[in-house]
């Protein structure tokens, strides 16, 4: 008795599906850009770098142990590295002020048996290494060496780095954007020009995977040299950001 009912309903969803369907088609096919018949269009790369004097350095100081055996070793080194890395905690909160160091983090921590090696004889274990690593930041560079002195002095056997960067390298990128599009500029105009044609405008621009590196500065003539307070010198050069831009013109008469 309701098959009257249906039936048009049944038309309705029909021609709904029908047409969004068409519509959705018809989304995927359109162009993103409609070239003008009288324009061409031309992609230019361009890469351009802009540098600063970092203003953070980061080093990583660690502290080893050794223990004889097994269950013991783990309980002694655990005990003794609670006790140094606390003692490297509070030196370097009492030196935060004064070295400009603002954060220490725990960046590793391990335990590995030693082994003895002897020809035709399996290895055999003749102790543990207890390994605890922290990561230092510092953001006032001219202060590092004396951070440096800081740490061994509290018991820090094992010190890398340091790794420099910059603390805010946004305007840094934004320098080098600006001259990777103006050397983008730069070389569309060259082949309008020798095209007999004029840059209308700018399409469309990318940017790709730019990036930072140091850039080292001359040596010290003596880096085993230290200033007046004993503290190593330290040179923390200059550091680059790259950017990489693919860039869209519209050439016409």
């Amino acid at each position: 008795m309701r098959l009257p009912l249906i039936r048009p309903l049944l038309l309705a969803l029909t021609l709904s599906l029908g047409t969004t369907a068409a519509m959705t088609s018809h989304a995927q096919t359109s162009p993103a850009y409609a070239i003008p018949s009288d324009g061409t269009l031309l992609n230019v790369s361009a890469q351009a770098e802009a540098s600063r004097v970092p203003d953070i350095a980061t080093i990583s100081a660690g502290v080893v142990t050794q223990a004889v055996d097994g269950n013991t070793a783990m309980r002694q080194n655990s005990e003794q590295m609670a006790k140094v890395v606390a003692a490297i905690k509070a030196d370097l909160s009492r030196a935060a002020r004064e070295l400009g160091i603002k954060d220490v983090q725990t960046s590793g921590i391990s335990l590995n048996p030693q082994y003895r090696y002897a020809e035709n004889e399996a290895p055999k274990i003749t102790g543990y290494q207890a390994n605890n690593t922290v990561s230092v930041k510092v953001r006032d560079i001219a202060k590092l060496g004396k951070v440096l002195d800081a740490l061994a002095g509290v018991g820090a056997n094992q010190i890398n780095g340091p790794s420099f960067e910059i603390d805010n390298p946004e305007p840094v990128y934004d320098e080098a954007r600006l001259a990777a599009l103006k050397k983008a500029q730069g070389r569309a105009e060259t082949y309008a020009k020798s095209l007999g044609l004029k840059v209308r405008r700018i399409v469309s621009i990318s940017e790709g995977n730019g990036g930072f590196r140091p850039v080292p500065m001359m040596a010290m003539a003596k880096m085993e040299a230290r200033d007046a307070s004993g503290a190593p010198p330290v040179s923390p050069g200059e550091t680059t950001v790259s950017v990489n831009l693919d860039v869209v013109f519209e050439l016409g008469k």
